[in-house]
């Protein structure tokens, strides 16, 4: 009897919780579509500090994060290398990952900083970088990514 009560409570707790993480704040998907108006293929993702939109625009793939305020904090455009500035692609090409094999790139723009690329690189299965460039082709920062 009590195997069963805690199999109910856990199974309606997940429910529940689940419900809640899916409803986004009309505050977030109104700033959203005062932002990106001509957004299509929107897919809404919860973060629980914030609210994070996939979505196409003008043939372009850009992930895009809010604020439970409905503040815009941040987004991120995949870009093809070849559409990197010319300067980017010159800083990686002098770079010590220059021989790596790229995988992605993106433009990266955050609220209250400067406009930065990120491309990620691989060498192997296991050894895989994001690399962060600012728009004169300086590597900025670099992190190990999974």
């Amino acid at each position: 009897m009590k195997r069963t009560f805690f199999f109910l409570l856990f199974f309606s707790i997940t429910f529940l919780a689940k419900a809640q993480l899916g409803k986004i704040p009309a505050a977030v998907t109104d700033a959203f579509a005062a932002r990106y108006p001509h957004a299509t293929h929107v897919e809404w993702h919860d973060k629980l500090h914030n609210y994070v939109a996939h979505f196409k625009l003008n043939s372009c793939i850009i992930m895009a994060s809010f604020s439970s305020k409905g503040e815009w904090q941040g987004s991120e455009r995949e870009l093809e290398f070849s559409q990197l500035p010319g300067e980017v692609k010159d800083g990686f090409s002098k770079s010590k990952y220059a021989g790596r094999e790229k995988k992605a790139a993106f433009e990266v723009q955050e609220l209250g900083k400067p406009l930065r690329y990120r491309i990620n690189v691989q060498k192997s299965g296991i050894q895989k970088k994001n690399l962060y460039f600012d728009v004169n082709g300086r590597l900025l920062k670099e992190s190990i990514t999974l």
